[in-house]
């Protein structure tokens, strides 16, 4: 089964940026949209930022607009995260979602940890 990868979370110092990059081990047709959400501890997992594979239309959680932009590489069936002015509270652990056919089928990531300190 094709899974979700996920790099460059880590720490870094509040006010500093991290590049997310996520892609799939194998072929996954017909992507939709991608996206990352996270989740803080005692947290639901929230919406971070999504892309519509056709045509780029982005969509931002309010508490990263202005911040964060999400990207994506339609060749190699990867998006990316890059974050800049980090604060304490983005940190969580950050997943990225692929939904993906006409079935409209979700695929996760494993998650990678980003911790910002103050």
């Amino acid at each position: 089964q094709v899974q979700l990868v996920e790099s460059g979370g880590g720490l870094v110092q509040a006010g500093g940026s991290l590049r997310l990059s996520c892609a799939p081990s194998g072929s996954i047709l017909r992507i939709n949209a991608m996206g990352w959400y996270r989740q803080a501890p005692g947290k639901q997992r929230e919406l971070v930022a999504t892309i519509i594979t056709n045509g780029g239309s982005t969509n931002y959680a309010d508490s990263v607009k202005g911040r964060f932009t999400i990207s994506r590489d339609n060749g190699k069936n990867t998006v990316y995260l890059q974050m800049n002015s980090l604060k304490s509270e983005d940190t969580a652990v950050y997943y990225c979602h692929y939904n993906a056919g006409i079935s409209r089928e979700d695929y996760w990531g494993q998650g990678t940890q980003v911790t910002v300190s103050s």
